[in-house]
């Protein structure tokens, strides 16, 4: 679980947007499938965000063992084909991911 001073407030809207460590954040409620995101409440502008928003991560649907995995299988030098074999997903998967980040 990540530590609320790695985060930062994620709307572009409020004053302390990008800033991180302020102690503005506080852990909101779940959300995602199984309840297994964390959503973060900045108390200055009142608005909550995914843990995972402003992430490779967000809106990924797989979980993030199997997501990070890919992406380290790309980093290490693995095509897409070879990837999807590795982690069991298709190659279109493996592509999706890839243009989330810093892979294309």
């Amino acid at each position: 679980m990540r530590d609320l001073s790695e985060l930062c407030c994620q709307n572009s809207l409020c004053p302390d947007h990008g800033k991180r460590g302020l102690g503005n954040l506080r852990w909101g409620a779940w959300s995602g499938k199984g309840k297994k995101l964390r959503m973060a409440l900045c108390k200055t502008c009142r608005r909550s965000f995914s843990e995972r928003k402003g992430t490779p991560l967000f809106r990924s649907h797989l979980p993030e063992r199997e997501a990070v995995a890919i992406f380290r299988h790309l980093a290490d030098g693995c095509g897409i084909r070879q990837t999807g074999r590795l982690v069991g997903h298709t190659k279109d998967t493996v592509n999706r991911y890839a243009k989330v980040g810093v892979f294309h």
